[in-house]
């Protein structure tokens, strides 16, 4: 039995999809104006690991996560460049594909555009028109009215009247009510946009993900995912259009994520302290930062910073320690075994992943403790924390390839037949120097009778 937290009721829920045994999931994915920054990284590998997970429970997933790729943030960042809103929209998404694939994030199995669903998009403002929950102003911009909708708020627990302080009408909107958002709004003719019933002009970015999630999962479907500064008021407004278009049920369960912090500070370019993903894996190795994003539970906030990097190499370093000198590709799994119990247990439990990782971390004291009496049983104990760190999406390397690290192997192996060349010739000077140029390049020796061995010191 899963259990999974629902941020519509507030509540651990025992998880019972709609069909039995398929699971139908839609998560808000990136808005493609620009590299995916650590915050995005965190939402991506957070549903990647629930979606795994699900999987490996013999539940058959649907995952679709949608691409924004038009809103004002592109428009915007494409003037600037002088540069087709397409052009840029694509080479971003290009770039984000290949963080994924650097963070070991299984592609979804939709990856909806918005530009691809104009037409369902207006279809469903038609249909919010046609029953008094949107209207047109009379600059070709049209609204969802929010006090036609009894129920706007109970994701987010807001009350309409407490969103009343603060709320205000910019220059340029006609909305009856300054709570209202936009569901399309009119566009010059020199600008980005499609014809419509109300003038030419482009969605507002809410109704894009409505018009995505229900034409590729139906009007109702099992999870809606997405980080937490997602809650509202974006979230918040999906429910109402979609609720109020179809008369269905939107999302039968809520997830959000929880949010990345740098030293414990909202990650902000204006702070200085804003990193993009492709930036930190200039320095450390894909598996790392994924272990850092994933070490945490997904609803807990996680602090980034070198120091946290550092921690979570370690960490992987002691794992694959353990899977070292073991002949786990030849021995067989343990099956049904207390450790996977717990685990699978742990996971179950609204995806705890830190009681996952201390089930993880018992098994390396095991292995450690079989190595010495008996390889066959630590191999298969191996085999067995390769399976589940690979529930993670994690250990998937070779131990000696992730401990080795990114030095130049070749270069290595010359500086240790050379040291050992200068051992066997007595010249001891040659020999430390050697040594002292390994260990700069956190290059660690290890002797032994059939001669000598590396690994990085992480």
């Amino acid at each position: 039995m899963i259990k999974i937290y629902n941020t519509l009721t507030q509540t651990k829920e025992e998880f019972k999809p709609l069909e039995e045994a398929k699971v139908r999931i839609y998560v808000c994915g990136i808005t493609t104006y620009d590299y995916c920054h650590l915050g995005h990284a965190r939402m991506l590998v957070a549903f990647d690991m629930v979606v795994r997970h699900l999987r490996v429970r013999g539940y058959e997933v649907t995952y679709v996560r949608n691409i924004t790729d038009i809103d004002d943030k592109i428009l915007s960042r494409a003037r600037e460049n002088g540069e087709v809103f397409s052009d840029l929209t694509e080479r971003f998404i290009t770039a984000m594909h290949a963080d994924e694939r650097a963070l070991s994030i299984l592609p979804p199995d939709q990856e909806p555009r918005a530009t691809a669903h104009i037409d369902e998009i207006i279809a469903m403002i038609e249909k919010l028109i046609a029953t008094d929950f949107a209207y047109r102003a009379g600059n070709g911009d049209v609204y969802f009215s929010v006090t036609q909708f009894p129920d706007y708020g109970k994701l987010s627990k807001k009350k309409l009247d407490e969103l009343l302080d603060g709320a205000r009408i910019e220059v340029g909107e006609l909305k009856r009510d300054p709570r209202d958002f936009a569901l399309w709004k009119a566009s010059a003719d020199d600008d980005v946009g499609w014809d419509s019933p109300w003038g030419y002009g482009r969605p507002g970015w809410h109704i894009e993900c409505s018009a995505m999630s229900t034409c590729s999962l139906g009007d109702t479907f099992d999870i809606h995912g997405g980080g937490s500064d997602l809650m509202f008021p974006h979230h918040e407004n999906e429910i109402a259009q979609s609720e109020a278009a179809t008369g269905c049920t939107f999302a039968k369960l809520w997830m959000h994520n929880g949010p990345l912090r740098v030293d414990n500070e909202k990650m902000s370019k204006s702070l200085n302290n804003f990193f993009t993903v492709r930036e930190v894996l200039k320095e450390y190795d894909g598996e790392v930062v994924r272990q850092l994003l994933i070490a945490s539970h997904y609803r807990s906030p996680i602090n980034y910073s070198p120091q946290s990097l550092q921690q979570a190499a370690k960490v992987l370093k002691r794992l694959y320690t353990a899977l070292k000198d073991l002949d786990v590709a030849n021995a067989k799994s343990l099956t049904n075994s207390r450790f996977e119990k717990a685990f699978l247990a742990a996971m179950d439990d609204d995806f705890n992943t830190p009681k996952a990782f201390a089930v993880l971390f018992d098994m390396v004291k095991e292995i450690n403790r079989q190595k010495s009496a008996d390889m066959e049983s630590a191999s298969q104990l191996g085999a067995l924390l390769v399976k589940l760190g690979g529930h993670l999406g994690l250990l998937q390397s070779q131990p000696q390839d992730f401990l080795r690290g990114e030095v130049n192997p070749q270069q290595v192996e010359q500086l240790i037949a050379a040291r050992e060349q200068a051992r066997a010739d007595k010249d001891w000077a040659r020999a430390d120097q050697i040594r002292d140029q390994l260990s700069a390049m956190q290059v660690v020796v290890e002797d032994g009778a059939d001669g000598s061995s590396w690994r990085l010191d992480r």
